[in-house]
């Protein structure tokens, strides 16, 4: 190396080690004191492998060993999810400077806790392979659903994730959503409360907020928004009603927009395509925004044919 290029080095790392001494908190270096990311991200796919024993099992399962091999997928879940959830219980005032050995013993204690509720994830799952099945045509089996569809995948995680944000775990759950959403386009927050039966058709854009409440066999396509109206508050929303409660059995279509926390969709209501909604629907209403127009210009003749606007009484418009 030559003289010029070694003090070129050191100059440079002299100039970062003091811009890292402003006390920011980009600045923070505990390396081994924060979250795995990727960790976390591995401890997904184990759990997948529990949901679906038959799909993504280790390539050396099979029926004659499933005990085996499910008791070690277990232990390393255990193992993992107890490290990182001891990392993270910092973040919460009452652990903020407890020792790693307190922490530790928390962790584990919520770890158990967790692998409990997987019986739950595994019944909810269930109803979400069987949702996108009777829901889309073009599903050639449940198996094709299974490992190829992306609003599943999306809501296992969400699954996953709801249950430990249930248990109080901070960072976990918001890493794992993010990471199903950077997969899928599809962006649903751990806090979100969803029931049995769900499906979102295609799935790209679909966002869904921390306080949002969806009931049982709810079928949601592309590029829908179940959002906040504002958040300029910023952190004095927080756990507030922001995001809207929808009931049973109700469809929304793409790119349709419902925000707020007072915002209630009743039982058995049809959302159109587009449509914006802040307002509370009644049980049973089709809602759409109006015909737009259509026209029709043709280079060889200065007619227009403009369509007529059809109404259907059926339907609740909003404009």
């Amino acid at each position: 190396m030559s003289h010029r290029l070694e003090k070129g080095i050191n100059s440079a790392v002299d100039m970062l080690l003091n811009d890292y001494s402003q006390g920011r908190t980009i600045d923070e270096i505990h390396a081994f004191d924060q979250p795995d990311r990727e960790m976390v991200i591995s401890i997904i796919y184990q759990i997948r492998n529990i949901i679906y024993p038959g799909y993504f099992r280790i390539n050396t399962q099979n029926v004659y060993t499933i005990r085996n091999s499910t008791a070690m997928l277990v232990e390393d879940i255990i193992y993992k999810l107890t490290k990182q959830i001891a990392v993270v219980l910092k973040y919460i005032p009452e652990y903020r400077d407890a020792e790693l050995s307190v922490r530790t013993a928390r962790a584990e204690q919520l770890t158990f806790d967790f692998i409990e509720r997987i019986p739950k994830i595994r019944e909810y799952t269930e109803t979400d392979v069987q949702a996108a099945f009777d829901g889309d045509p073009a599903a050639f089996n449940k198996d094709e659903i299974i490992f190829s569809y992306p609003g599943l995948f999306a809501i296992l995680v969400n699954r996953i994730a709801h249950e430990l944000h249930l248990l109080g775990i901070p960072l976990i759950p918001r890493i794992m959503t993010e990471h199903a959403h950077s997969q899928t386009g599809i962006d649903i927050h751990p806090g979100a409360t969803i029931g049995k039966y769900f499906f979102m058709d295609h799935g790209t854009g679909i966002v869904i907020g921390e306080t949002t409440e969806i009931g049982n066999n709810v079928k949601i396509y592309q590029g829908v928004t179940l959002g906040a109206l504002s958040t300029r508050g910023g952190q004095k929303l927080k756990s507030k009603k922001r995001h809207p409660t929808i009931g049973d059995n109700v469809t929304i279509y793409s790119g349709a927009s419902i925000l707020g926390g007072e915002t209630v969709i009743g039982e058995n209501v049809v959302i159109g395509g587009n449509a914006f909604i802040t307002q509370s629907i009644a049980p049973g209403a089709r809602v759409s925004i109006r015909n737009q127009e259509l026209r029709f210009n043709f280079s060889n003749s200065s007619s227009s044919v403009q369509s007529s606007e059809l109404a259907d009484e059926n339907w609740f418009y909003i404009i």
